[in-house]
């Protein structure tokens, strides 16, 4: 192995302010599957992670706790390592940003970028959010909130340092224009070039004054690295590299990263920040920056506040830990937000984990012990109709599209080629009729090729399981008696050894469960814990609505009946248009194939509307009534022949056609389900 060279792959190294729940968990499970199946391939794979420690909300919740911000945040790191570690992550190293030679270092790089005339010092009189540790101007805000996480902001004005980004601001322009695998995917460098790069960078603040809980800038007294400074050099200082121009062997090998797999709301951080750091540091960027989407609860965004956050660690005790991590991949889209619910996890597991795999290795095995004492031997005799060759090239072809799929990081559909192979595996035991063939002793060799086949694909299904589940992959490999093959062998058939035998008591992989039991250890858990079950959370959120339904409906002067009902609206109608006019208008089927919240509006979502001969970008007000997960995949009816206009500093092609009630809900006009991409409206 290692013979393809190397590859080193960070995630984002989590913020230290308390337990990451699913959706941060998400990210270095990705990583994993990523790293380990590049191993899988021969490559010196470096996977490094970590915990970003410094910052002003460190220390303001350190201080709440009765704690120095050290002990907040040994506490929090271990935590979140002990997340990391329950789910199987491969990681090769663990940086946190208060380990001693990365705060070295981090001094050592200010100093140099200061030395070099790209910091300079000068006074901050701006808008500062804790949340994301960033400062803005008064027009970058969004409604008087933070753009990025819409949080309250508040004044500040202290001496500071700063950086000259604006020196290196084409440089990266240029170097985005020509590396287009630099920023994936495409619609997150659309959003930097378009809504930061190009209008204009500022000089950035880059240290502190008015608190102590970060990196001392050694020749300033009193201020500390500006955090994001701190904890985006982790990715070189974590292997080895030295300001002064000592670094170790291992920052030669591994650096440049060949990924940085990040949440898409530091996208920006990445991919401006960082790059410029690094041509500041004379140092090659990143091959690629990878901001995946989030991975959300069904209903919206976990909060604390709503005691409806979900974590790993409670899921992986009423499911196990490859489920978990099934669901964490499986269920989230290459571009767009993912959905997790109870329901769906449910339902995962009986259908594909517990039938589509754990069913066909048990019968196969339990097959092989009935008819063979349990020796599977590959007698030859194949079928004169191409049913095993068809099984065979589908075996032998998954590594293929497996590969392709990780190549563009498209991990979920890698898992799903996975999961089709063991879908043919089932479909060839209903073609192949193995409870047939027992009963024709003359058929006796037949229905041993046959199982033999069964145990060949298998043994290559579970040898590319072990990526995304690697213990689930073990025990089918040990049950079947087989080890893992080499990826070289993948790509042929008749790996299983051609007499062999499997386990003589085959233990049921997933058993099938019920939503009701799920349920209720899902709330004998949050009981345990003092929260609210489950019922009560839906309960909230029903009232909840209620309330906001029965102020829109008095904002909007409408009279309320005692049944709740409102009187019918008074509709202020338009002048007569005549039929030329309305036939002006081109109408047509969209499907919204990606759908985005617009960081600079607090009311415009941005989807990706497909109209059958092509796909077309449309801004819509729908924020505060839908979110972007509950848009994608409807099917809407859209004015197409409008004019391009630019919204937010992105350009609308077209229009959605909503209804508006009159308490100003807006819902949006839904054709029918036969209704194609590109069906026009004829009257």
């Amino acid at each position: 192995m290692g013979n393809k060279g190397r590859y080193y792959i960070t995630t984002a190294i989590a913020y230290a302010s308390g337990k990451p729940h699913i959706g941060n968990t998400y990210e270095i499970i990705l990583a994993d599957a990523i790293a380990r199946f590049k191993r899988q391939e021969g490559y010196d794979v470096h996977f490094q992670t970590g915990t970003d420690e410094h910052g002003q909300k460190i220390e303001d919740r350190a201080k709440a706790a009765g704690v120095s911000p050290k002990e907040f945040v040994d506490s929090t790191a271990g935590e979140i390592r002990r997340i990391w570690d329950l789910m199987n992550t491969s990681y090769d190293f663990f940086i946190r940003t208060t380990d001693e030679f990365h705060e070295k270092q981090i001094q050592k790089i200010f100093r140099r970028m200061y030395e070099k005339g790209d910091i300079y010092l000068g006074e901050y009189k701006g808008m500062y959010c804790k949340e994301c540790e960033s400062f803005y101007t008064e027009s970058q805000l969004v409604d008087g909130k933070c753009p990025l996480d819409g949080c309250d902001v508040e004044p500040a004005s202290e001496e500071a340092y700063f950086f000259r980004m604006s020196k290196y601001a084409d440089r990266l322009i240029d170097y985005i224009n020509t590396h287009p695998e630099f920023i994936q995917p495409e619609s997150r460098k659309n959003e930097m070039m378009n809504n930061f790069l190009l209008p204009g960078l500022t000089d950035l603040c880059v240290s502190r004054t008015s608190f102590s809980w970060g990196v001392p800038i050694d020749f300033a007294p009193g201020h500390v690295s500006y955090v994001w400074l701190d904890a985006l050099a982790n990715y070189i200082t974590g292997i080895g590299y030295d300001a002064d121009g000592a670094s170790a062997e291992e920052f030669e090998k591994y650096w440049p990263a060949d990924l940085h797999l990040i949440g898409k709301d530091i996208i920006r951080f990445h991919t401006i920040y960082w790059p410029i750091f690094l041509m500041s540091l004379d140092l090659p960027l990143p091959k690629q920056v990878f901001g995946h989407p989030w991975l959300l609860q069904s209903g919206g965004k976990m909060s604390k506040s709503k005691g409806n956050v979900i974590y790993a660690d409670d899921l992986a005790e009423i499911f196990n830990v490859d489920a978990v991590r099934y669901f964490c991949i499986h269920e989230m889209p290459f571009e767009n937000d993912g959905v997790i619910s109870y329901e769906l996890m449910v339902e995962r597991w009986n259908s594909e984990l517990a039938n589509t795999m754990g069913n066909l290795v048990n019968r196969t095995i339990a097959m092989t012990n009935k008819y063979f004492g349990g020796i599977a031997a590959d007698k030859g005799v194949t079928d004169s109709l191409g049913i095993d060759d068809d099984l065979k090239a589908v075996t032998a072809g998954t590594v293929t599209r497996v590969t392709e799929k990780m190549d563009k990081l498209r991990v979920a559909d890698a898992l799903t080629e996975i999961f089709n192979l063991f879908k043919r595996c089932n479909k060839y035991i209903d073609e192949t009729e193995p409870w047939k063939l027992a009963k024709q002793e003359e058929s006796s060799d037949r229905l041993s090729t046959v199982l033999y086949n069964l145990f060949d694909s298998i043994e290559t299904g579970a040898t590319l399981l072990s990526s995304y589940m690697p213990e689930t992959a073990e025990r089918i490999l040990s049950q079947i008696n087989a080890p893992a093959l080499a990826y070289e062998d993948l790509f042929r058939t008749g790996n299983y050894p051609k007499e062999n035998k499997v386990t003589d008591s085959p233990e049921i992989l997933f058993a099938r469960l019920t939503l009701d039991e799920v349920l209720v250890r899902i709330d004998e858990q949050r009981k345990a814990k003092g929260l609210p079950t489950l019922a009560e959370l839906e309960a909230q959120a029903k009232r909840e609505e209620e309330e906001a339904a029965a102020k829109a409906a008095a904002d909007s002067g409408a009279e309320v009946k005692a049944d709740g009902s409102q009187t019918p609206p008074v509709y202020e109608h338009r002048s007569e248009c005549t039929y030329d006019d309305f036939t002006k208008c081109e109408f047509r089927v969209g499907e919204i194939k990606a759908c985005e919240e617009v960081k600079k509006s607090k009311k415009l979502l941005c989807s990706q509307v497909d109209l059958g001969d092509k796909t077309v970008q449309i801004l819509s007000g729908l924020r505060p009534h839908y979110t972007p997960e509950m848009m994608i995949g409807k099917k809407v009816m859209v004015i197409v022949n409008l004019a391009p206009r630019k919204m937010a500093g992105l350009e609308s092609q077209g229009m959605i056609l909503c209804s508006e009630a009159p308490d100003g809900k807006l819902s949006i006009m839904v054709p029918d389900d036969s209704a194609i991409p590109g069906g026009s409206l004829i009257s």
